[in-house]
């Protein structure tokens, strides 16, 4: 399997799945995936210690539009939040509308993208 294909498949990959993938990974290789996004965080302020602390710090994924294609939107939600389609369609109603808090980096980066995907508009709020 090349990497394309291997790409394609994390594509049609849930959230839940690509978290599981993840750990697995990590668990292989003894590697963490949560160093990558610290460790670029820690470069940009420079000789402080206050690097790691901005790198520990939880976002907040934010949904500001539903774009063009609201149900998969919808949907992509009530995949991230485990929310029935009732709530999770109130939540599109009424923007801005917070989709999951109190999350670490690399999974808010994975949140948006995931919604994006689905067509929305993200921010990511410290």
């Amino acid at each position: 399997m090349g990497k394309e294909e291997i790409l394609q498949e994390i594509e049609n990959m849930t959230v839940k799945d690509l978290a599981d993938l993840v750990e697995m990974i990590e668990e292989r290789f003894n590697v963490s995936a949560a160093m990558a996004a610290p460790v670029a965080v820690a470069a940009a302020p420079g000789a402080g210690g206050e690097g790691g602390e901005a790198a520990a710090e939880s976002y907040k994924v934010v949904l500001t539009s539903p774009g063009q294609k609201k149900i998969q939107v919808i949907k992509a939600i009530k995949e991230i939040t485990g929310k029935g389609l009732k709530e999770c369609k109130e939540l599109v109603d009424k923007l801005p509308a917070t989709i999951k808090e109190n999350v670490g980096p690399d999974e808010a980066a994975t949140l948006k993208e995931k919604l994006e995907e689905a067509g929305a508009d993200v921010e990511l709020q410290q």
